[in-house]
């Protein structure tokens, strides 16, 4: 094999390296993207979550007071 021969190879090899290398970091960069957002997603969810449990509760609340109203009506009139 002449010597030039072999030097194209080592220049293909070299390029084929360097290819899958930034493929290999691309991929990476692409897995902390999704873990990234996942965490955002469950950061969001936790977050509206305690939002709807402190409305369901203030909601609740309010219904206790408005049938304890109810409740003295009921016995002033009755």
């Amino acid at each position: 094999m002449p010597i030039d021969k072999y030097l194209r190879d080592i220049e293909i090899a070299k390029l084929a390296f360097i290819g899958s290398s930034i493929a290999t970091l691309g991929d990476g960069i692409a897995a902390l993207a999704a873990g990234l957002a996942l965490e955002a997603l469950q950061q969001d969810y936790k977050t509206k979550n305690n939002s709807r449990t402190a409305s369901i509760k203030s909601t609740k609340k309010q219904l206790d007071h408005f049938i304890n109203e109810l409740v003295k009506i009921r016995n002033n009139v009755g």
